[in-house]
């Protein structure tokens, strides 16, 4: 068994009927605040590799973030909204079509056009969702 795959069962104990009622009794709501934690010590994990080259904390903290992942995920699964796979297949088909220098045929005579395409497909993957930017600015001042 993978430790991802281990990691995704920990977080299915935890969430079980005999499971840890703290961990049962957490929804999206309630893990705002920890994620949001465990956002920023993985940027204090980068800040102290890039000062010392130690990466001890930083794993560790990127594990805090992971497990957060996969918590949301399976309490969105237990809601019927969406599964880890789902959010797997999200990313990788977004990052899939915002490189297509990498994964597709375009080429680009500079970085300067490269960027341009990379904004120009991030424009067209919100159009139609703009009514969500309120809520970015919103999460930004709650996160600060």
């Amino acid at each position: 068994m993978s430790e991802l795959d281990r990691l995704r069962e920990i977080v299915e104990r935890l969430r079980a009927k005999d499971g840890c009622p703290w961990d049962r009794a957490q929804t999206h709501e309630t893990l705002k605040a920890p994620c949001i934690e465990e956002a920023a010590e993985v940027i204090c994990g980068i800040n102290i590799l890039t000062e010392t080259g130690n990466a001890e904390n930083l794993q560790e903290e990127l594990g805090d973030l992971l497990f957060q992942v996969l918590f949301h995920a399976s309490l969105a699964e237990e809601e019927g909204l969406f599964t880890l796979e789902d959010v797997a297949r999200t990313a990788a088909d977004k990052m899939v079509r915002r490189h297509p220098h990498v994964f597709g045929e375009s080429e680009f005579a500079s970085e300067a056009a490269k960027d341009a395409a990379w904004e120009e497909i991030k424009k067209a993957e919100k159009a139609g969702r703009e009514w969500q930017e309120p809520y970015l600015a919103a999460a930004m001042e709650e996160a600060g």
